[in-house]
This record gives structure tokens, C-alpha cells and sequence, in this order.
């Protein structure tokens, strides 16, 4: 259970760094060419709610399918089911446009079914500045409501990378269970994977965190005033780069 569950947080950690790299690529790229493209991830693994996570991932996406399916659905006005009704229908064709297959869809309904209460309570709209802004470190409160909300993101990409709806339950079955408590040892988790890579993905973290009201994840490193120390980053980061380029993979989301 505990191998499946570290499985499951890497993969959210690639296709986090997958989609939202491939994003930054395409907004650089159009950049130099004169045009200015919207941010399409702002840092959603520090998200306290479902909701302020769906505001900060795949904005491009998300705001499209606002502004063209939910909004002329009615949104927010009218009954409470109509409400409902128009959370679920945007929640599920999301999971549509992800691909033909039963385990998109139900991804998008679990997110639904994680937003709902917030949108019912009308919580969803309470954390829309940027967590423990100017701070070091988050408060207790913030740093219980970001795991909580990671978790049922976890919860949701089991499904999202499942070959089927059965073999999400059962997954989800297995890390719930007695085996999760099973005791894992470091030379095991190194041939699962490099050490290195926990490292560098630690070091990660840290870096977005500390530039979580930036615009990008290394923004301040403009700001340093020592040039060497600068460059000095910049060589370090393409030398990573270079040391664990790999063979050459398709981005994730190209598939959809």
C-alpha cells in the first residue's frame, strides 16, 4: 500500500512538472515572438481548497470551459439543483476532453463531488489570495488545509491514471489497507528511484514555495543582485538538466 501511495505522489508530481513545463515552454516561445499568453498553472500543489486548486490548475482550460459551457448553462443563478447540475456537467466534460475512456470521467465527477459542499457552503471562493503571503513558512491551519487538499487530489489521480474504473477501487482498496503500515526501507525506495531525483524534487518544492507569488517558480532569481551567483544557478539548473535528460518521452498531455 505505502509503494502504490508513493507511486501515486509521483506521478502527480509528473505530470504537474509534464504540463505545466510544457505550458512555460509555449509562453516563453510566444514571448519571443511578440505575444503574450496567460499563465496556465500558478503554483496548485499549495492550494488549501478544491476549488482555489482548480483555479490555479490548467487556468487556460478552465476559464474556457467557464466562459463557453458553464456560464451559458446559467452558473451560479437559479436553484440549488440547477446549480448542482451545471458543477457536475462541467466537472465531466473535463473529464470528456481528457479522453474516451470511463476513468476520465470519473475523475472529473470526484473533483465535482469534492467541490460541491465547498460551492453549497459558498467556501469556494474564500482562498483566492496566495497562501500565508510574505511568510516563511505556512501557519498550522494552512499547512493541514494544503494536505488535505493534495490528498484528495491523490485520491482523484488514481483514477485519472488507471487503466480502468476497477483497477482504480482497487488500488485505492490496497493503500487504505493494513499494507500501508508495512515498513520500507531506503535501499528499497532507491531501486524504486534515485535518490538524487528525491533530492532535486525537495529542492523543488522549496523553490516554489519561496516563489509562490511570483509568476514562475525561479522568478527571483532575477532580483539577485551578485550576476555570478545568478549565472552561477542558471549553469547549475542546465547542467540538472543535461545530467537527466534521458531518452526522449512525449509529453503527457500530448495524448489529449
Amino acid at each position: 500500500g505505502s509503494i502504490l501511495f508513493l507511486s501515486i505522489i509521483l506521478f502527480s508530481i509528473q505530470i504537474y512538472c509534464d504540463f505545466s513545463g510544457y505550458s512555460d515552454i509555449a509562453i516563453g516561445i510566444a514571448r519571443i515572438l511578440g505575444f503574450s499568453l496567460m499563465k496556465n498553472f500558478n503554483f496548485p500543489y499549495f492550494s488549501r481548497d478544491i476549488a482555489e486548486f482548480w483555479r490555479r490548475w490548467h487556468i487556460s482550460l478552465s476559464s474556457w470551459f467557464k466562459d463557453y459551457i458553464y456560464i451559458p448553462l446559467g452558473g451560479s443563478r437559479g436553484s440549488t439543483s440547477i446549480k448542482i447540475r451545471n458543477v457536475f456537467i462541467i466537472f465531466t466534460v473535463s473529464g470528456f476532453w481528457h479522453g474516451a475512456n470511463w476513468t476520465f470521467v470519473a475523475w472529473g465527477l470526484i473533483n465535482a463531488i469534492f467541490f460541491i459542499p465547498l460551492f453549497l457552503t459558498k467556501h469556494n471562493r474564500v482562498n483566492t489570495d496566495t497562501v500565508s503571503a510574505g511568510k516563511l513558512l505556512p501557519s498550522f491551519n494552512d499547512f493541514l488545509s494544503i494536505l488535505k487538499t493534495y490528498l484528495l487530489t491523490l485520491i482523484a489521480w488514481i483514477f485519472f491514471r488507471s487503466d480502468t474504473v476497477l483497477d482504480a477501487f482497487k488500488y485505492i482498496i490496497i493503500i487504505f489497507s493494513k499494507s500501508f503500515f508495512t515498513s520500507i526501507s531506503i535501499r528499497f525506495i532507491h531501486s524504486l528511484i534515485d535518490l538524487r531525483i528525491i533530492i532535486i524534487l525537495i529542492v523543488f518544492i522549496i523553490v516554489e514555495w519561496i516563489n509562490r507569488e511570483c509568476n514562475y517558480g525561479i522568478e527571483k532569481i532575477n532580483y539577485l543582485k551578485n550576476r555570478y551567483f545568478k549565472w552561477l544557478i542558471y549553469f547549475v539548473l542546465l547542467f540538472i538538466i543535461l545530467l537527466y535528460n534521458g531518452t526522449q518521452k512525449s509529453f503527457i498531455y500530448f495524448q489529449f
